[in-house]
């Protein structure tokens, strides 16, 4: 309803869960062309068991820091879209315009966007899109992509007494892991990107002491790149493990990356530059986005990922953002929209 009342046109909301809502947005014309996008999540994680100093619910301001739960990791970029997409609003209404796609469940493995693709909830003329995830206002060109697999490992439960009679579930994940710490992906290390990785980041197993467990699980998190795919990596690690492993994706999240080359990412370098009166070089990111599922549904516009907040500081206790970072974000954000709309 704020959006309404300060101009901005079309708002549509979905709910796809409970306590979960999907907001996207539209300020201009969609017969002139396609728009210039905005993408972030409206989610977080949970506060940790560490107590904070600072409220993390209240929105303190000491000094230049605006201090509480998901400042960097991702309100303050938030906050910087609607603002410049607010006070440009009456400037755009016969433009092309702004899409503003605002997502929730991103940490839980980008459920707000999967929602929005498979209920066809998304225009399909957005020609670049810009996610406004924690970078400190210096522009990425992509990320790696996420596969998170969980390996079934089948047994014989017997007495833990008389273990010969049954078949260690436990022993055989224990053997696939560590078949899988050296595991080769078979591919060169991007420029950017540099290699694909893998990590165990959990093991599970058996119901009691004395018993051999029938059942052992592990999870995999594998980050990958562009041009890997991602059923072939599957194949691979079942081969590796000599076909004994049942691999579950729990994940299954695209690389995205724009060409440094390509129009929109170039103006976008000499907008921040200009701005900011420090020179940049292009970077990216070791987290994942929503643009895993955007960038495709929307017919891959180019993509950058440049946003106010720290991407050190995301998920730590006492978090915050420079409230001149957003500043600067909303400028950023201002002028590439007139770019865009104006050009």
């Amino acid at each position: 309803s704020r959006l309404n009342n300060l101009g901005v046109a079309q708002v549509q909301i979905q709910e796809f869960g409970t306590g979960r809502t999907n907001l996207v947005a539209n300020i201009g014309r969609r017969d002139l062309g396609p728009s210039i996008g905005f993408t972030g999540h409206m989610d977080t994680v949970p506060l940790g068991a560490v107590p904070w100093t600072k409220d993390p619910f209240l929105g303190e301001i000491e000094g230049d820091r605006l201090y509480g739960r998901g400042t960097t990791d991702m309100k303050s970029g938030l906050a910087a879209i609607c603002l410049a997409a607010i006070n440009l609003s009456d400037s755009l209404r016969e433009t092309r315009g702004v899409t503003l796609i605002f997502t929730g469940g991103e940490e839980t493995g980008c459920e707000g966007a999967i929602a929005l693709r498979d209920q066809a909830r998304l225009q399909d003329d957005v020609g670049f899109l810009i996610v406004a995830e924690p970078t400190s206002n210096k522009p990425l060109l992509g990320h790696k992509g996420a596969l998170w697999l969980r390996g079934c490992c089948s047994g014989v439960t017997a007495h833990g007494s008389s273990p010969e009679l049954g078949v260690n579930a436990i022993y055989s994940a224990c053997q696939a892991i560590r078949q899988l710490k050296d595991f080769d992906f078979g591919t060169t290390p991007h420029k950017r990107l540099k290699p694909p990785t893998l990590n165990v980041g959990r093991i599970s197993g058996g119901l009691n002491t004395n018993s051999v467990p029938d059942k052992a699980e592990f999870e995999v998190d594998i980050r990958t790149l562009p041009d890997q795919d991602h059923a072939d990596i599957v194949k691979m690690l079942c081969s590796h493990t000599n076909g004994e492993i049942g691999f579950e994706y729990m994940a299954d999240l695209p690389a995205v990356f724009t060409n440094e080359q390509e129009e929109w990412a170039q103006k976008t370098k000499y907008c921040v530059e200009q701005l900011t009166g420090t020179k940049i070089d292009f970077g990216a990111a070791n987290y994942f986005t929503d643009a895993s599922i955007l960038t495709p549904a929307l017919d891959n516009p180019p993509t950058i990922i440049l946003g106010p907040g720290d991407a050190a500081l995301a998920h730590v206790t006492d978090e915050y953002c420079l409230v001149s970072k957003l500043q600067e974000a909303e400028k950023i954000y201002s002028k590439l929209i007139s770019e865009w709309c104006h050009s």
